[in-house]
């Protein structure tokens, strides 16, 4: 299974998310579902990485885990935040809807 933690700051902003494990819905390299959580947070991470004012570090020790974290943001960049911590947390969680077995979202507000 894999798991994702998505944390977000009490207004809504995204802070920080981590994924581990292989989903296991079907080998490693051919897993649908493993895939879609990639791509999810790949594009997450990627957007967020080259927004001015931003500062994120990844780490991408292996495959199977992925983690982002928001170090520093500038203040006008709080609505983007939100924004990625929504396009996340909707699209885990239909895939979390989708294959439960596979995929399990905890949500942290700090």
């Amino acid at each position: 299974m894999t798991t994702v933690t998505l944390v977000c700051g009490k207004d809504g902003a995204f802070r920080s998310c981590e994924a581990a494990g292989h989903a296991g819905f079907a080998a490693k390299g051919s897993d649908i579902v493993c895939a879609a959580v990639t791509i999810l947070l790949r594009t997450a991470a990627d957007v967020l990485s080259g927004m001015d004012g931003v500062v994120v570090r990844a780490n991408t020790a292996g495959r199977g885990e992925l983690a982002f974290t928001v170090v520093r943001a500038a203040a006008e960049k709080t609505e983007r935040l939100v924004c990625t911590a929504d396009f996340l947390e909707r699209g885990l969680r239909s895939l979390q809807s989708e294959y439960p077995q596979f995929v399990r979202l905890q949500k942290i507000v700090q």
